[in-house]
């Protein structure tokens, strides 16, 4: 199978075999534009320089789930994790890439990821009391200095975690809560 891909005003057709090597040598060439067309293909660890992006999907679960007990959040399959059902305990989330995929194999040092868990409240409020990375126990920089001790009462609590990887299985992780009501 071949991916079309243009530079400026050429089109040609590259093995997807080829597309990590090729590709790598396509995005060095400068302000020139690269097109995969409606491909989803992994181009494994990336990097583009002085590129213009316009729109960014990220993938989201909405599950009519109530927070409780371990949330694993995988890191591979979502951006976004969204319970729709009001939480019925204070919960821990474990970060990881995925069942199989520890975090720690998916990041390289000095890279860096950015999750948010969205969690609905009822009358009674409950809140993220823990943050485990593939199983093992870190403690985040919170925004403000402190961890919180409650959650918000008949609202979405949304939690962001941008996860700052500086050597293998050591991280920095800045979290923070925020009210949407």
């Amino acid at each position: 199978m071949t991916v079309p891909y243009t530079f400026a005003t050429a089109t040609t057709s590259i093995p997807l075999s080829q597309l990590d090597t090729n590709f790598a040598t396509a995005v060095t060439l400068g302000n020139t534009a690269v097109y995969l067309g409606n491909t989803t293909t992994s181009l494994g660890n990336l990097a583009l320089t002085n590129t213009t992006i316009t729109t960014i999907q990220e993938p989201t679960t909405v599950s009519a789930t109530a927070a409780t007990g371990t949330i694993n959040f995988d890191c591979l399959t979502q951006a976004i994790l969204y319970y729709t059902s009001n939480a019925s305990a204070n919960w821990t989330v474990n970060l990881r890439g995925s069942g199989s995929v520890t975090l720690n194999s998916m990041m390289a040092a000095n890279t860096s990821v950015s999750v948010s868990f969205l969690v609905t409240q009822g009358a009674t409020a409950y809140y993220n009391s823990a943050v485990t990375i593939d199983g093992t126990s870190v403690t985040p920089k919170w925004q403000g200095g402190t961890a919180p001790t409650a959650g918000n009462a008949s609202s979405i609590d949304a939690y962001t975690y941008e996860i700052i990887k500086t050597a293998s299985a050591t991280y920095t992780v800045l979290a923070s809560q925020t009210k949407f009501a």
